[in-house]
């Protein structure tokens, strides 16, 4: 992840700053009801990979106890996650320049956080990325900290025929992309400290996956 990355697979509208994704329409709602549930009181949550920011709205508008901090190597993409961010004054800080894949992108952080969210970035990106997100997130977060992921994954004989395509549909776009095997995740969960405590199906053949730092 670059800022020479493309912005999505999508076409996004825009209005002035603030961009609208399709597929962010289509899940955020979702999306916000499910981390409301998963989420401690107050937690102060890290979005890597945040694109437009409509899921740092929703989940902020779900639950106004949440203290949010998106993030994006895109500049149009910081740029919309703070217009969108004018919608609950407050709540949102303005959008950080991170890179996950830049060696030691989480010692840049101004204030400490205790749960990180990554949406739909791990399969669009160089596998890299996913060891970049994961060794931050040991670095960052305390024993009992969560880690969420939201997208795709592979898992053997009961995946859906649809991820199938899409992995093969990434990797014909670029090589070093595709929906990841949660088994592989996992083990790279392991290896910084996380545990898988929950996975949550969702639509359209999504997952959430809650980690947690330091469970058996």
């Amino acid at each position: 992840m670059t800022s020479s990355r493309p912005l999505a697979l999508e076409d996004r509208a825009s209005e002035g700053a603030r961009l609208s994704s399709p597929s962010a329409g289509r899940n955020r709602d979702v999306i916000a009801q499910t981390l409301a549930g998963l989420l401690p009181d107050r937690t102060r949550v890290l979005e890597i990979a945040s694109g437009t920011g409509e899921h740092a709205l929703a989940a902020v508008l779900k639950r106004p106890d949440l203290y949010w901090t998106p993030s994006d190597p895109d500049a149009r993409s910081r740029a919309s996650c703070d217009d969108w961010a004018r919608e609950a004054p407050g709540r949102i800080t303005p959008a950080l320049n991170l890179d996950v894949m830049q060696v030691g992108w989480w010692q840049t952080l101004p204030e400490a956080v205790n749960a990180i969210f990554c949406a739909n970035m791990i399969h669009i990106a160089p596998w890299r990325a996913a060891e970049g997100l994961f060794e931050g997130a040991g670095a960052l977060l305390p024993d009992g900290a969560l880690l969420v992921l939201y997208g795709p994954f592979l898992e053997g004989g009961d995946t859906a025929p649809s991820n199938l395509a899409f992995d093969e549909s990434l990797k014909g776009r670029n090589p070093e992309w595709g929906v990841r095997a949660l088994d592989d995740v996992e083990a790279l969960a392991g290896s910084h400290g996380f545990s898988l405590s929950q996975r949550i199906a969702m639509p359209a053949n999504n997952l959430t996956l809650l980690f947690v730092k330091g469970a058996p």
